[in-house]
């Protein structure tokens, strides 16, 4: 029989069954179309010796008045910089917990050092802290000096009580022994958030009126927030909002030198102390505080639907007076802003059920605020992202949505994959929805959903949109934060690894459940590179759904296939093919699988022995340096009886 084309439609379809995706890709990992056809994500670099503390929930990439380059990443427990190839530590301290003249107390031949405050710390098991100030210790009571402390980081090992607190020394005491000697100032870092969404108990966790006054709750449906930041710049100044939190600001090389490097961002005066996030309107040149205090510097009075926004070109007026264009205003369509993105000249806000744009429009009322749609809930901070004018965001709602003038479902062929929990898909664990990360990849035209499946804490899985050829895949590439091209040549992502401890900063006593992240260049080669050179492979395949012979009745005869002959645009080192056979749709295909076939660059023909009533292809690699993107196979299938 003769040779037979089968044109498979680009993209994934994740709502049919195998059977029914007859020349439909169903299902792959790593892999990405491109003029129609399927082909291997790129490679990633790792660009820095050090890894982060905690798990990065943000990334921003902006340049200076010089044109340097810098990339601001914000994990769960410090703030960074990315300049010149390396990371540099500008955390903010915490001024609700910066205290003075604290003591030590230390035993001989031990390395825990116990510090006593004046008043009471605030600091929780797990906090990093640095000290300054120190000195004024009685030798030789202790061998300890100022050098071991001022400017040294600390992790919080242990909490004897409300004034004190130890801390675990490099190396052993070797004085007798110090009790409440010396004097020294504790800076603790700002508190930005947990590792992951964490149950709310105890006090005022639960509905009013659910038990009585005073009472921890101990089984309540809330949840709290992981650490997030909101990264922009306004001008050649990083902003940067802890989610619910304080804002800071940090000034580049060239507003203060290099001594910028090594200089912490401190708070903005006269900003909001907690809010849900901020960004920058860059045309006028406001600066937004989203889910705010309707009374600054007063924290119990945030309301998660209140927008303050600042006097132009000043980010430290945000009083409405006469002459000047700052304001306030609360949009009241849902229970609070989870965040916000630009669009070409607007804002989209989003709330957990609404969107609202927000223009400027010039005094008297300096920004017009409307809503847009209803029912379009955004499901995280980082959940959004602007392309081309346009925003693009996952839902709580359970879709993607794209407003672009109007809001529109995006419509969606791996929709159930991604949102159903039923059976045995495993779905979004909604309850991480805070930890979703959409970033765009200008490269390639793609949108990509960093999230968490059900039954897992941490970002495990991605879902990727092609909006030029509108095509949809799914996989298992983890990144907790990103950045497109635009500042720097590649996309830049993170990714974070559970039980490992992160090397920068260098912090005394560290433990391994702080997390680390690793800073990754991305589209960079065909493998996984880490700093030293070492590769690993990245395993990518593709596989598609059922196709069968047309003969007097869909599926009535069962199909030989003979060989088959592979065709491949780019083929670097091997891939493998492999038929998978089944006779009825619920039958399990890999119980009767043909292959894999290798297949190289110089492969003409593969002969094969296939019979069955169904067939579906499956292309994957599975060792280093090896890459492929495919072209248009051909098969020799002919009819072979109906049994």
């Amino acid at each position: 029989m003769a040779l037979s084309k089968i044109p498979f439609r680009p993209g994934f379809n994740k709502q049919i069954t195998d059977t029914q995706a007859e020349n439909i890709w169903v299902d792959g990992d790593n892999v990405r179309f491109r003029y129609g056809m399927p082909e291997k994500i790129g490679g990633w670099l790792e660009i820095s010796p050090n890894t982060l503390i905690g798990a990065a929930r943000a990334q921003h990439v902006y340049t200076d008045l010089d044109g340097r380059k810098y990339a601001a990443v914000g994990t769960n427990r410090c703030l960074y910089i990315y300049y010149s190839g390396q990371f540099y530590d500008i955390t903010p301290i915490d001024p609700d917990r910066q205290q003075t003249g604290a003591d030590i107390t230390t035993t001989n031949g031990s390395r825990v050092v116990t510090i006593t405050t004046t008043t009471d710390h605030n600091l929780e098991i797990g906090d990093l802290l640095t000290f300054e100030n120190a000195g004024s210790f009685t030798s030789p009571d202790t061998g300890y000096t100022a050098t071991d402390f001022d400017d040294v980081v600390f992790e919080v090992q242990t909490i004897p009580t409300t004034t004190t607190f130890t801390i675990q020394m490099p190396t052993a005491e070797t004085g007798t022994g110090a009790t409440n000697d010396g004097t020294l100032d504790p800076l603790p870092y700002i508190e930005i958030g947990p590792l992951t969404e964490t149950p709310a108990f105890g006090w005022g966790a639960g509905r009013w009126g659910s038990s009585t006054w005073g009472t921890p709750r101990t089984n309540v449906n809330a949840t709290l927030d992981p650490g997030l930041w909101s990264l922009d710049n306004f001008g050649q100044n990083l902003i940067a909002t802890v989610h619910n939190g304080r804002t800071f600001q940090w000034q580049p090389i060239q507003a203060v030198g290099n001594s910028a490097l090594t200089t912490r961002a401190t708070s903005v005066s006269n900003n909001p102390t907690k809010s849900v996030m901020t960004i920058v309107s860059d045309q006028d040149r406001h600066l937004f505080h989203l889910g705010t205090e309707t009374t600054i510097g007063t924290p119990s009075t945030q309301d998660k639907m209140f927008i303050r926004f600042s006097n132009q070109e000043d980010i430290s007026t945000y009083a409405p007076t006469s002459v000047n264009t700052a304001g306030t205003f609360r949009i009241d369509n849902g229970t609070k802003i989870i965040g916000a993105a630009k669009g070409k000249d607007y804002i989209l806000i989003q709330t957990d059920t609404s969107a609202y744009v927000s223009q400027f429009v010039g005094p008297p009322f300096t920004f017009s605020i409307r809503q847009v749609g209803t029912n379009c809930g955004l499901i995280g901070q980082n959940a959004s992202v602007s392309v081309d004018g346009a925003v693009f965001w996952m839902s709580d709602e359970g879709g993607f949505f794209i407003y672009d003038g109007t809001v529109k479902k995006l419509p969606c062929l791996v929709e159930d994959f991604v949102f159903t929990t039923k059976g045995n898909n495993l779905g979004i664990n909604k309850n991480c929805g805070e930890q979703v990360y959409a970033v765009k990849n200008s490269l390639f035209s793609e949108i990509s959903w960093f999230y968490a499946k059900s039954g897992s804490n941490f970002v495990d899985r991605v879902v990727t949109y092609n909006y030029s050829e509108n095509t949809w895949v799914t996989g298992s590439l983890a990144r907790t934060s990103a950045s497109d091209t635009s500042i720097f040549d590649k996309p830049y992502m993170t990714k974070f690894t559970q039980n490992t401890a992160g090397t920068l900063p260098t912090v005394n006593g560290i433990s391994s459940s702080q997390g680390a992240s690793t800073y990754y260049e991305h589209e960079t080669g065909v493998n996984e590179v880490d700093f030293n050179g070492n590769k690993t492979a990245i395993s990518a395949y593709i596989k598609s759904g059922d196709f069968d012979l047309d003969v007097e009745g869909d599926g009535e005869f069962f199909i030989k296939v003979r060989r088959f002959i592979p065709d491949f645009k780019v083929l670097t080192g091997n891939s493998k093919i492999t038929l998978d056979l089944r006779d009825y749709p619920n039958q399990v295909a890999a119980s009767s699988s043909l292959g894999p076939f290798t297949v190289t660059s110089s492969t003409n023909k593969v002969d094969t022995r296939a019979r069955a009533r169904l067939a579906a292809l499956k292309v994957e690699n599975d060792a280093v340096d090896e890459n492929w993107r495919m072209g248009l196979f051909r098969f020799d299938i002919q009819p072979d009886g109906r049994r």
